[in-house]
């Protein structure tokens, strides 16, 4: 588990590319002043699991469905990460839940400066917007953010100027795809009460016909 805040930015200093597979070699310093092997890092808000390390940076394997899922597969030597270590049980949880699985990318559509901060917009499909919140949490490439506002297939966040010198985000152009994690509650709680939709419909008893008749 993460939190969406952002240890440190790393590099990409190789990629070895396998049919339907990539094996990252990042650069960094902060994050691997405690690894271990099997250790989970989320790189721009991917989960992925150390599979090599030393002082001086880490190898991660990327499979099929996360190339598939996210923008890892737009990554080449020298693409700047944001990298963060899995929540340690006596740290400060800063940000929000955050599991390193992302539902999906979007498009960077707009960026306008709002006095300090910056305003991003982002446009996305069907299936990451039904959990889009307003005044919700979304993790942005790893990044915990509030959504200021949202719209059918768009949604923005308010970057301060903290957020904008310690991560990727200030060198993110309209165009650039992004990963998204929406709030892993929400996903849950359409989980939970999916069956009993679903019971109501095939037996015709509903929540209306309940209270409609004092329950």
């Amino acid at each position: 588990m993460f939190t969406g805040i952002i240890e440190e930015v790393g590099t990409i200093k190789n990629i070895k590319k396998g049919i339907h597979s990539a094996t990252l070699d990042i650069s960094a310093k902060t994050v691997t002043s405690d690894l271990a092997l099997g250790d989970s890092v989320a790189v721009n808000g991917v989960c992925l699991t150390v599979t090599a390390f030393s002082s001086s940076g880490f190898s991660a394997d990327v499979m099929h469905e996360t190339l598939n899922r996210s923008s890892l597969a737009s990554l080449k030597s020298g693409s700047r990460v944001n990298l963060e270590r899995a929540m340690a049980a006596n740290g400060r949880f800063g940000g929000h839940i955050v599991s390193g699985h992302v539902n999906g990318v979007g498009t960077i559509i707009k960026k306008i400066r709002d006095d300090i901060a910056v305003r991003y917009t982002f446009r996305t499909d069907s299936d990451v917007m039904r959990y889009i919140v307003e005044k919700g949490s979304v993790a942005i490439d790893g990044i915990s953010l509030t959504v200021t506002d949202e719209g059918e297939d768009t949604f923005s966040v308010s970057i301060i100027p903290h957020t904008m010198g310690a991560t990727i985000l200030s060198e993110k152009q309209v165009g650039d795809i992004v990963n998204i994690e929406t709030d892993i509650i929400g996903k849950y709680v359409e989980k939970f009460l999916l069956p009993a939709a679903k019971q109501e419909k095939s037996s015709g008893l509903t929540m209306e016909f309940l209270i409609q008749n004092g329950f």
